[in-house]
Order: C-alpha cells, then sequence, then structure tokens
C-alpha cells in the first residue's frame, strides 16, 4: 500500500477529523466496525444528514459480538434512507467479529481508514488508538480482495429490521452488565492528591487555614476527609448550609473513616458527644456554646462562599480549629467580603471547566452548535433588552426547529433529562406550555417557585419512571444545583457571558452512571458576539486570534474529553466575528466588564479578586493594559465610580501602576514582602527568608537581596522613578515603608485596593507556578515572558531599562533568543528567517553583526563547549489588534548546525520537544 499515514489521537490531530473529511467528501461509503455506541454514532450524524441529502450510499456492517453494539445507535442508523444496515450474528457463526475498517469511495480511488478504532466517542478522539490512512486505486489488487471478502461477509449477515432489534434489546435487558477488573479501594484522583500536598506545605509553613475551589462532584468532600485522615485530626466539625447534604456528607467519610463515630448536630438532633459531627449552619449559630472553643481540631465548611454571612459570625469568631479547609463550586463574593482574604490567600486547589476536563474529572460532553432558524434576525435586536429578546425568541416555528434538533441528536441514557436555558421567565414559561402542547413533559422553574417546587420538579426529573424530561429556566441553575444525571442542556438564548455559558454548561457534567456523556445543544443565531462560545471553550489555551481560529477548524481537537461540533454556517459566522473584533478596543473592554458584574450579579465594582476563579474567561490585565491600572479602567466604564476621587491622588495612582504594571508577576519575593509591609513598618533580610517560605519550597537569599533591592528602586531609569511610586527604603538588610506609602495607607479605603492587587497577584502567581523553585534565572517552561522580564527573573544587577537588545540578550553565561515567527508591518525591516522544522528543530538567525569565529558568535555556535545555556522564547506575532505580544518561554536548545556570517544562520535543537498544540500554532497557517 503506497500514501500510508499513521492516524492517532493527539492534541493536533485525531481520528474523528480524518472520518469526517472523508465521509463529506466521497462518493459513497463501507464501513465494517465491531461496535457501534451511540456515543461514537452521534457525533457523525450531521455528516451521515449531509450524505443522504447528497444521494451518498452507504452500507453498514457491524456485530452482536460481546453484545457491545448499542440497540439504540442501530435504530438510529436505520432512520437513514440512504444506509443499508446489516449485523453479523457473532453468536450464531460461534465466531468473533473484530474489524475496524473504514472505506470511502472516489471518482477514481478508495480512501481508506483500517485499525483499532470501532465507532464510538473514545476512539474518535481520546483513546490510544492507532489507524492507517491509505489512498488506493480502484483497480488495485489489494482492493478487490477487500471488497470480496466485505462481500462475503455482508451476505452472511443479517438485515436489522424492528423484530432484530426488539429481540436485541430484549436480550441485552437480561444481560449482566460486562464490569472491568477494578481493586476494591477508593483511589484519589489528580485534583486530590495536588490539594493533599498543598494543604500539608501551608500547614509545614504556619498556616491554619485554606479553601479549595472546584465545581460539584469533582470531589471535594473526599478531599477533606482524606486531609482530615492525613492530619489526624481527633474531632471534627462539618459546617453545611442544608440538611440534605449532611447525609451524604456523612456517607463520603464512612466510606474511608471506619473508626471514629459520626453524629449530627441540626434542628431534630444533637449528637454532641461524638468525634466527627455534622452540623447545619442554622442550627450551629444557635447552639454554638454546647461546644468548647478548641473543641474540634478541624473544620470543614461547605459552599464556603457564604462565610462572610450573618449567620456565621457568632460561629467563626467562636471557634478556634487547629485548621478550617473552606469547599465551594464559586469564588463569588458575598457582603463585601472576599472569600480569599477570609482564609488567608491560602488555595488549596482551583479546579476550571478545562481542566477538570483534562483529569477526567466530571463528564465528558458532546457540544453542537447549530445554526437557528432564519426567522430569526438578531441584527437590529439588543441582548440586553431582555423583553424584547424574549418576544423576539417565543416562536412555534422555534420550538419545532428545538425538538426537531433534540430528537435527531438523541441523548445518553434510558430517559431525557434536560435543562433548557433560557432568556426570562416568559420565554421559560412559552417552552414549557409549548412542549407539553407536542407531548412532551415538561416545566418551567424561575426564581419565583418555592423551594419544595423546585425540589419535586429536579425529583421527577432525576426519576426513571416519571415522565417529566425537561426543566426550563432562566439562572437558577446557573450555580449551586446539582442534578447528577441531567443528560440534555440546551441554549436557547444568545451567548451574551462566557462565564453563564460555562456555568450552564457544567450542569450537566457531574459523572453519573446513568448517562456516558452529556449532550449539548447550542442554537447559534446571527447576533454579534456568537464568538464568545469559542472563547468560552478555548479558554487559557489561546495565545491569540488564531488559537481560537485553529481550534474551531481542527473541531477542539485539543479540548480533552469533550467533542465540540459546530454546523458550517455557524462555524463561519464565529470565524468572521473573531477576525474583525478588536479584543484590545474599549468598547470590547467595557462590554467584558459589564458582562462579568451582570453574571456576578455584583451591585458594587468588582475588585480584582472577584475575577480570579474566571480567569479562563476575563483577563483584567487586559483592562490594565489599556488605561494603566485597574481603577482609572474603572474611571472610563462606571458614569459614578468611587474610585474618581482617590485616583486624584497621583501618588495613589503611581503606587497603583507600580503594583498592577508587575502583573502577572512572574516572581512572588516583591508582592509577598508588599503583603508584609501592609500591616508591618519594615521587615528584615533574615526575616523575609522564613516569611516567604509560605510561597516557595527553596528560598534564594540572593533572589530576596535583589528583591529588596528591586523595591528600593535601585534598577530602575530616571523615567520610570518618575512614573511610579517608591514604596519601600533599603538601609543595610532592613526594607522599611516610604512615607508616601504611609500616607496612602492611612486611608482604608487605599489600602484596601492596594492590598486586593497585592492579593490578586500573588493567588495569580500561586496559580501559575504552585511552590516550586524555578532556579536561576527563574524560568518556567510554557509561561509568557517580556524582555523586560528577564531582567529581574536573573538578578541582573544594573538599571534593567539597560536589558534590551535585537531579539537577543545575556547576562554572564546565560543567552536568551527572542524569535518572532512571522513577520509584519512592526517587524518588516527584519532580514531573518525563523521557522520550524519540526517539534525540536528551528531556525535561528542571528544578530546582523555577529560572526562565528569570535565573541558572543563563537560562544552561540559552540554553547556547549562554552558553557553557554540557550533559553528560546518564541511569538508567532509581534502584535495583534495593536498589542505587543509576550514571548512563550520554550526552554533551553542547543547549536546543531551553522553557516554563514553576519548574521549567522543557526540551526537550534530544543532539549523539550513542542508540544502538538504549541507547534501547530507556531507552524500552522490560518487563514
Amino acid at each position: 500500500m503506497k500514501n500510508l499515514k499513521l492516524i492517532t489521537n493527539s492534541q493536533d490531530s485525531n481520528f474523528y477529523n480524518q472520518f469526517v473529511s472523508l465521509l463529506d467528501s466521497c462518493k459513497s461509503f463501507y464501513f465494517n466496525v465491531a461496535f457501534i455506541n451511540y456515543s461514537g454514532l452521534q457525533l457523525i450524524l450531521q455528516n451521515l444528514k449531509k450524505c443522504e441529502q447528497r444521494g451518498i450510499k452507504g452500507k453498514v456492517l457491524s456485530s452482536t459480538y460481546l453484545n457491545f453494539t448499542d440497540e439504540k445507535a442501530l435504530e438510529k442508523i436505520k432512520e437513514f434512507e440512504n444506509i443499508e444496515l446489516k449485523i453479523f450474528d457473532s453468536a450464531n457463526n460461534q465466531i468473533g467479529f473484530h474489524p475496524k475498517a473504514y472505506i470511502f469511495e472516489f471518482e477514481d480511488e478508495y480512501k481508506l481508514l483500517i485499525g483499532s478504532s470501532n465507532l464510538t466517542a473514545s476512539a474518535f478522539k481520546s483513546n490510544i488508538e492507532w489507524n492507517i490512512k491509505t489512498v488506493l486505486k480502484k483497480e488495485d489488487v489489494f482492493i478487490k480482495e477487500l471488497f470480496s471478502d466485505f462481500n462475503k461477509l455482508w451476505d452472511n449477515s443479517i438485515y436489522v429490521d424492528k423484530e432484530f432489534l426488539d429481540e436485541y434489546k430484549s436480550f441485552k435487558l437480561k444481560q449482566e452488565p460486562i464490569q472491568s477488573f477494578t481493586r476494591k479501594e477508593f483511589r484519589l484522583n489528580l485534583m486530590q492528591k495536588e490539594a493533599l500536598q498543598r494543604l500539608d506545605f501551608l500547614r509545614n509553613s504556619g498556616e491554619n487555614k485554606a479553601l479549595a475551589i472546584a465545581s460539584t462532584g469533582i470531589g471535594k468532600t473526599f478531599l477533606s476527609v482524606f486531609d482530615i485522615k492525613q492530619f489526624d485530626a481527633k474531632k471534627v466539625l462539618f459546617i453545611v448550609h442544608r440538611e440534605d447534604i449532611l447525609i451524604s456528607a456523612r456517607k463520603s467519610f464512612e466510606a474511608v473513616i471506619k473508626d471514629k463515630t459520626m453524629g449530627f448536630f441540626t434542628g431534630n438532633k444533637k449528637d454532641t458527644k461524638c468525634e466527627f459531627i455534622f452540623a447545619t449552619i442554622q442550627t450551629l449559630s444557635k447552639y454554638y456554646k454546647k461546644f468548647e472553643a478548641q473543641e474540634f481540631d478541624y473544620i470543614v465548611v461547605d459552599e464556603a462562599h457564604h462565610i462572610a454571612s450573618k449567620s456565621y459570625e457568632c460561629v467563626k469568631s467562636y471557634f478556634k480549629p487547629r485548621f478550617l479547609l473552606g469547599l465551594t463550586a464559586t469564588a463569588n463574593r458575598t457582603d463585601e467580603v472576599s472569600i480569599f482574604d477570609f482564609f488567608d490567600d491560602n488555595l488549596a486547589c482551583e479546579v476550571t471547566l478545562n481542566e477538570a476536563l483534562e483529569k477526567s474529572l466530571v463528564s465528558s460532553f458532546h457540544y453542537f452548535g447549530i445554526e437557528d432558524i432564519k426567522e430569526l434576525d438578531y441584527e437590529n435586536i439588543d441582548l440586553t433588552n431582555i423583553k424584547k429578546l424574549s418576544k423576539f425568541l417565543m416562536i412555534n416555528k422555534r420550538v419545532d426547529f428545538i425538538i426537531e434538533k433534540m430528537n435527531f441528536y438523541g441523548f445518553s441514557g434510558d430517559k431525557r433529562r434536560a435543562l433548557g436555558f433560557c432568556a426570562s421567565k416568559e420565554h421559560a414559561n412559552f417552552m414549557s406550555e409549548e412542549f407539553n402542547k407536542r407531548g412532551i413533559k415538561a416545566t418551567a422553574l424561575t426564581s419565583e417557585d418555592s423551594i419544595i417546587k423546585r425540589e419535586n420538579s429536579i425529583k421527577k426529573l432525576q426519576s426513571s419512571t416519571n415522565e417529566l424530561e425537561v426543566i426550563f429556566t432562566v439562572d437558577i441553575f446557573n450555580e449551586g444545583v446539582d442534578i447528577p444525571n441531567v443528560n440534555t442542556v440546551l441554549m436557547l438564548r444568545p451567548t451574551n457571558s462566557s462565564i453563564v455559558f460555562v456555568q450552564q454548561l457544567g450542569r450537566g457534567l457531574r459523572k453519573n452512571s446513568d448517562k456516558e456523556f452529556l449532550t449539548v445543544l447550542d442554537f447559534i443565531g446571527n447576533h454579534n458576539r456568537a464568538y464568545l462560545i469559542a472563547l468560552s471553550l478555548v479558554g487559557k489555551k489561546r495565545f491569540d486570534k488564531d488559537s481560537i481560529k485553529l481550534s474551531l477548524n481542527n473541531n477542539f481537537s485539543n479540548f480533552p474529553n469533550a467533542h465540540i461540533i459546530m454546523d458550517e454556517i455557524a462555524k463561519r459566522r464565529v470565524l468572521e466575528q473573531i477576525e474583525n473584533e478588536n479584543f484590545n478596543s474599549l468598547k470590547y473592554l467595557k462590554e467584558q466588564y459589564l458582562e462579568f458584574k451582570t453574571s456576578q450579579n455584583l451591585k458594587t465594582i468588582p475588585r480584582l479578586s472577584d475575577y480570579i476563579h474566571y480567569d479562563e474567561y476575563i483577563d483584567i490585565l487586559d483592562f490594565i493594559s489599556y488605561s494603566k491600572s485597574y481603577e482609572e479602567f474603572i474611571c472610563k466604564v462606571e458614569k459614578n465610580s468611587p474610585y474618581k476621587k482617590a485616583c486624584e491622588d497621583e501618588n495613589f495612582v503611581k503606587a497603583l501602576r507600580f503594583i498592577q504594571g508587575l502583573m502577572p508577576i512572574k516572581r512572588v519575593y516583591e508582592f509577598a514582602i508588599l503583603k508584609y509591609l501592609i500591616s508591618n513598618k519594615e521587615t528584615s533580610i533574615s526575616f523575609a527568608l522564613e516569611y516567604l517560605k509560605k510561597y516557595l519550597k527553596e528560598v534564594s537569599e540572593e533572589t530576596l537581596i535583589h528583591s529588596f533591592r528591586f523595591l528600593d528602586e535601585q534598577f530602575f531609569d530616571s523615567a520610570q522613578k518618575q512614573r511610579f511610586l517608591k514604596l519601600a527604603t533599603l538601609k543595610r538588610d532592613t526594607l522599611s515603608r516610604t512615607k508616601e506609602f504611609d500616607e496612602l495607607l492611612a486611608s482604608d479605603f487605599k489600602r484596601d485596593l492596594l492590598l486586593d492587587s497585592i492579593n490578586y497577584a500573588l493567588i495569580k502567581y500561586e496559580k501559575e507556578f504552585g511552590v516550586k523553585n524555578y532556579g536561576l534565572p527563574f524560568l518556567k517552561l510554557y509561561e509568557k515572558y517580556n524582555m523586560l522580564n528577564i531582567a529581574q527573573l536573573c538578578n541582573f544587577d544594573k538599571i534593567h531599562s539597560s536589558f534590551r537588545g535585537s531579539g537577543f540578550l545575556k547576562f554572564k553565561d546565560d543567552f536568551f533568543l527572542f524569535i518572532t515567527i512571522e513577520k509584519d508591518k512592526f517587524t518588516k525591516g527584519a532580514k531573518y528567517e525563523n521557522a520550524f522544522l519540526s517539534k525540536e528543530l528551528f531556525t535561528y538567525s542571528s544578530k546582523p553583526s555577529m560572526s562565528y569565529d569570535k565573541g558572543d558568535g563563537k560562544r552561540l555556535i559552540e554553547n556547549k563547549k562554552h558553557a553557554v545555556k540557550l533559553h528560546i522564547f518564541v511569538r508567532k506575532f509581534s502584535h495583534v489588534d495593536k498589542k505587543v505580544q509576550p514571548f512563550i518561554y520554550l526552554g533551553l536548545a542547543n547549536t546543531k548546525s551553522y553557516k554563514n556570517e553576519k548574521p549567522i544562520d543557526l540551526e537550534l535543537k530544543l532539549e523539550t520537544p513542542l508540544t502538538n498544540n504549541l507547534y501547530e500554532e507556531f507552524t500552522k497557517v490560518v487563514e
């Protein structure tokens, strides 16, 4: 066979993309596959429909081998008039059936996919699969042999009809499910393992409280169980908001800890003598004095974002545990108090949607972006005018279209359990009424409904025997409500917020035995913010606009544990909007800010710490970059900003610009010291060495001294000294607050804002860098940097702004190579050619003045011989939307070969090969 190509599942490619590309362009197709699951079939339904519309005929041959093929999948295939479907009866033939071959006919040739992949969702994208793609002429002997064998099997198989399906379904219902071998023990997931290490580190650093943020179903309760076990707590208090949570929490504890007595402290029961007590805050706040203040050495607060509420005041001031752990799915601020502040900015873990999917902590999902009905033209519709938008969406034809798509794509499990997110209460009621008229049992739930009605509706939806299939709602399910077996989410209003979109998606992502995957149907209209869907899904994975376009064109191959498919019209619209949108304009940034504020139901201005849990979807550094500080940005977008008066103080603005201008921070020293100086007049080098152990496993005295000097502005040029306020003065080994800093801290309002900036920077650093010491220079692989960062991170001991060059910097035996791949109007005078030849090799042109036989040129071409480290920083474009782009650190490289001089043209080899995702970012041309 010629033209062989190995197809595997990776970040930049997968079996699914190859499969649908061939299916969408062939003249006919033949599938010979052992197993067909509905999970896999659902992902190609759209493509099979196109084949039917084009008159493309197909033959599908599968089997009853091991009873793995879904009868539901066979029923669905039978709906296509262009497909003949047969089953090889393994039992009657007394032989196994295990082929995986997909044959696509074209004008003069056949294209084949043969290998290990069955027709399942996991085989399409996530499993380790090896498949061969090849192209053969129609007269090829191999093709004739292949069809000869296929036809024999086809003739020896039976057509799938209603009688067969009924028999097969009945037979499968009687069979015991086949289970894989597994050891009967509780296994920690990756989040729990990392969080336990972090909690242990925090306690060893003298901390006595921490916060764990992760979506429902990821394992926060079990995390608390295992940390209590590693802490060896003798008496434990577990506090919740709702009594029903107590029962499930106690079960989690009993599954792991067998040697402790466990009881409840509620309105009905008060087991004060038990070692582990599960209490409601309502009861505890009334009877907390039944316990000693230090009775519990470990306290867990579930739904910890409520800890600032009045019901917790007496409890949190009375009890003095040795350790306090907060668990929450959201970092939302309540009562003007930051949850991070209360827990001393100690994060045990913080798991985003992307991370949860990557680590298989939540259910996989199949997202279908569907072009909405043509009658809906959003051109002149204000999406913030909910009344008008609702009326616009309340069309019977759209209801029929939604039901048609629901029936077409189907769902995982025995019963549809759907949540439909609507624009308003009126819209939710309308959808419920219309669904009921069409024979689909539905109800509407809004904030006006009683808790009893909500709970009853949820129970009915969860039940296998109740007829309720759909709950239509507005926003009460965005956060905090858990319906584990939801298998369908309907997005029925235009997406106007990335955060709300992800919250709604998250309502169906709890793992559950009743479903294999979640089906998400998103009806995308022609409104001008449809691109937010793509931004939501790409999250922090994007480097620039090309990242989003690549993900869209690749059907989000690099999105783990999920299949994301948009129809062509919806995809084209989103791509056009991304190309035309300026993500750095004030208009765009203001819209982002207002959407965030609305999504969090904040009546006051969000503080920086409010954004921390949502930094996948909104980057406050864009606000800071636009206006030099967040507070100055707020003055631009809020008519009656309380920050305006504070920003009239020049020293306050200079202090903000200094602190926020260093974000995102690349080393923790300066900000940890500033945080200490907020509450203390001065600090010494010896004290700071100990204090910093909360933030780093290994603290470098050399770097600490450099950071003291940095805060003393010893490395600032005259322009920087004019631009920024000096906050600290160094005398001998003591760093003290300046008089100007003291004056700012005398104002509680200004102090709070400065502290908020410092806390935000520290928490972000903790999330990105953890507590690892990355050595000197302090560089983390794949982190983003600019040239000025490097001066700080290698402890450059002269004025930092002098540490610059045209893509080449050096300090002692470290060379820093800054490479821009694509030439644009900002780099068009450059003579260099930089390109990746593989994931390890790339070309690099030196400074025009360099010769290979002397000085830096000689050290560059013989870097190993001269013990020179070559640090590689790469970006694709110098500017995007007129904004300078940072470089991505790719680690160390060594010179492999060279030629020419002035400049020298080199071939460099990376010590750490590029990831598939980055290689695609740097090499793929996006149309």
